[in-house]
């Protein structure tokens, strides 16, 4: 879904070009598949009965339908970062690079905090934030689209409280949002709600800064001339 969209319109449209993937007509209306996105990630596959289908899953945990217990053994499986681990489909289904970023907000949880290093209180703040965020925003956007297909699919709203926001005032202290780059992903965090004020390093800027990296809030600050 990062570049991929489904849209109902009526029967017969065709694909638009260059991103159209494909068109699924059906008595009242049709069903194109478009990807917006050079890399082309998106595939279609064809399967019949329930065993080929199951081939297709991934295997992460329905947070939703998740006790904490559940969680917990899931999350501690493996030694990640809490950011990695959120967003890992064979660990958990369905949360994606953005709502991981509300939820570790949410959580008051460092996205660079290792999955088997949490306390038991920490694993229960984080199946609470997570089944909490996720609900919230479900209810929100099946308000929004009323009855009808969803048209504003977008990883970046204004009613998020960090994706999205580097530079803004986190909605809970006022702090400025911190953004750490990698690969071709993101992670938005407030340092004073998250890490203690400690701002965490970049990697590639961090390492072109060295010394030079402010460690703190008021580095940081200070470095913009605030």
């Amino acid at each position: 879904m990062i570049a991929g969209r489904f849209r109902w319109r009526p029967e017969g449209t065709k694909p638009p070009a260059k991103v159209g993937l494909g068109s699924f007509d059906f008595p009242t209306g049709t069903l194109l598949l478009t990807e917006a996105s050079p890399k082309k990630r998106a595939s279609l596959h064809v399967v019949q009965g329930e065993a080929a289908l199951a081939a297709h899953d991934r295997g992460g945990l329905d947070v939703l339908a998740a006790d904490v217990a559940a969680f917990k053994t899931r999350l501690k499986s493996e030694s990640h970062t809490l950011k990695r681990a959120l967003t890992d489909p064979q660990l958990f289904d369905g949360i994606g690079n953005a709502y991981s970023d509300e939820i570790l907000h949410a959580a008051k949880l460092s996205p660079f905090q290792l999955s088997t290093n949490l306390s038991d209180d920490e694993v229960d703040r984080l199946h609470g934030a997570t089944q909490r965020t996720l609900r919230e925003w479900i209810d929100r956007l099946r308000e929004e689209a009323g009855g009808d297909f969803p048209e504003k699919v977008t990883a970046f709203r204004k009613e998020m409280a960090v994706h999205g926001k580097y530079k803004q005032p986190c909605p809970v202290c006022g702090s400025p949002v911190q953004r750490i780059r990698y690969a071709a992903n993101e992670a938005n965090y407030c340092a004073t709600c998250q890490t203690g004020g400690r701002v965490l390093a970049d990697r590639s800027l961090s390492r072109l800064l060295k010394a030079d990296w402010p460690r703190s809030l008021e580095e940081w600050e200070a470095k913009l001339g605030r």
